[in-house]
């Protein structure tokens, strides 16, 4: 993902006079179940990309909750894993057995399910998001409903910012997954190499979870706030779009 300098960074003659600024941004996924953590994170002080999962108990709830809390709101659309059982991504899943006009019906009542959704980030997916023909589907209608795309990146081999880019579609893609277990020691850990990472790269995106790690990942998040203030910004995740 390119980032270009910003104006004031450089001068007129071409002499960068300052370093470049840092930025992070927060994700937090698997909203839309009423699950724990839920409320933590919707009273964040920072901004987040509250990831809705279409077709559940409090999806529309969440959605608006979140956006009436300045948060933005993603559809986090639930794709077919490479291991698992179909029934844990719950309803509307796009898996790679279905034709092209079902998979396109899907992802577009999936996000008419979702209230001020402004982009889409996969919930698992990892066959789904290395599969050329199902991508190419999802960028389309990305592409004429105005979002961007957010790869969780759940498999290095996913082909959507491959897809991203021959649609022309907004793209994004995660860093590091926070809480991948779930215990506040990982995800502790996670957030020192969220920092570490800070030193080394422009742009940070890490994700987290609503859910059996939501309120320790709330609670670790919160610690680390000022820290991350001191050599960073957090922003808002489309900002991060060129």
């Amino acid at each position: 993902m390119p980032i270009q300098a910003s104006p004031q960074e450089v001068d007129p003659g071409g002499v960068r006079l300052a370093q470049p600024i840092k930025k992070v941004a927060f994700v937090i996924d698997d909203f839309g179940n009423n699950m724990a953590g839920t409320k933590e994170m919707m009273d964040m002080s920072i901004p987040l990309a509250v990831a809705v999962m279409p077709f559940l108990p409090t999806t529309q709830r969440d959605a608006i909750w979140a956006h009436e809390k300045k948060h933005e709101v993603l559809v986090h659309l639930p794709m077919e894993p490479r291991k698992g059982k179909k029934h844990w991504l719950g309803p509307g899943a796009i898996t790679t057995d279905l034709s092209d006009e079902e998979i396109r019906s899907r992802v577009n009542k999936a996000i008419d399910d979702v209230p001020f959704a402004i982009g889409v980030n996969n919930h698992m997916g990892s066959k789904a998001t290395a599969d050329p023909r199902v991508m190419g589907i999802i960028m389309e209608v990305c592409k004429e409903r105005g979002l961007f795309y957010l790869d969780s990146r759940t498999t290095s081999k996913s082909v959507a910012a491959l897809l991203a880019q021959e649609k022309g579609v907004p793209f994004l893609e995660n860093s590091l997954f926070l809480d991948d277990q779930y215990t506040t020691k990982h995800i502790r850990k996670q957030m020192e190499l969220l920092c570490k990472n800070i030193d080394k790269q422009r742009v940070c995106i890490a994700i987290g979870h609503v859910g059996p790690p939501g309120k320790k990942t709330a609670r670790v998040l919160r610690d680390y706030i000022e820290r991350i203030k001191q050599d960073a910004v957090i922003v808002p995740l489309s900002t991060l779009i060129e």
